[in-house]
């Protein structure tokens, strides 16, 4: 089995030290501490024109907080996406409604801006009152992948939804875990799960660290 680990970068100094560390893919975003935004189409093209054959996924979030955006904040992204097309891989959003529930109207807009690039549905999924439900709706609008830490605080502790999601997925979608995960948890993550993709940031201080995303590549070829 072919194990991915996606870095999740936030700065040029967590990409590059993630390339070093070994990383083929990498969610590039800003502002962690606020659960990340999107990043400028500035260190988009840079990010580009530095790694050519880094798959680079490209977070479109445009504010912090709650993930039920106003009409004006879905346009945005969707002209953030459209800006993004000619540098990204793939797209990584996800939009709700008041109770709870995906927002699939939000959503299949998103979808149609980013043009049949892949998209990952992200950790808004952690907020979803019915998460079998918005399973199957994220898999219905057509989305490749989804970043959850199995409704946990951290990966580890979600390891029952995360196996659960996986099994129903069942290679329809990539369930994707994330939240906390190390080079001494990863093992468990994926082994416990059957997850075959994994995502983390890998930093020390907020700047990815080569010898984390080092260790949890090694453990991965391990698996």
């Amino acid at each position: 089995m072919n194990y991915l680990f996606e870095a999740c970068t936030a700065n040029l100094a967590s990409v590059e030290e993630a390339v070093s560390g070994g990383a083929k893919r990498i969610e590039l975003c800003t502002a962690l501490p606020l659960g990340g935004l999107t990043p400028s189409i500035g260190m988009l093209k840079s990010v580009r024109e530095r790694y050519p054959q880094l798959t680079i996924h490209v977070l479109i979030r445009a504010r912090e907080g709650d993930f039920v955006y106003r009409e004006d904040e879905t346009a945005v992204m969707e002209r953030d996406i459209e800006e993004a097309l000619p540098y990204a891989d793939g797209f990584v959003f996800g939009a709700l409604l008041p109770q709870g529930d995906i927002d699939t109207r939000t959503m299949s807009r998103l979808m149609s801006a980013a043009n049949g690039k892949p998209v990952t549905f992200h950790r808004a999924f952690d907020e979803c009152r019915h998460p079998i439900e918005s399973l199957e709706q994220i898999i219905d609008l057509g989305c490749q992948r989804l970043l959850t830490s199995g409704q946990q605080p951290t990966a580890v502790e979600g390891i029952p939804l995360l196996r659960h999601l996986t099994t129903l997925a069942s290679g329809r979608l990539i369930v994707m875990p994330g939240s906390g995960v190390n080079e001494q948890n990863v093992r468990q993550i994926i082994e416990e799960t059957g997850a075959v993709e994994i995502h983390g940031s890998a930093s020390s201080q907020g700047v990815t660290d080569r010898e984390k995303v080092r260790k949890i590549l090694d453990t991965l070829s391990q698996l």
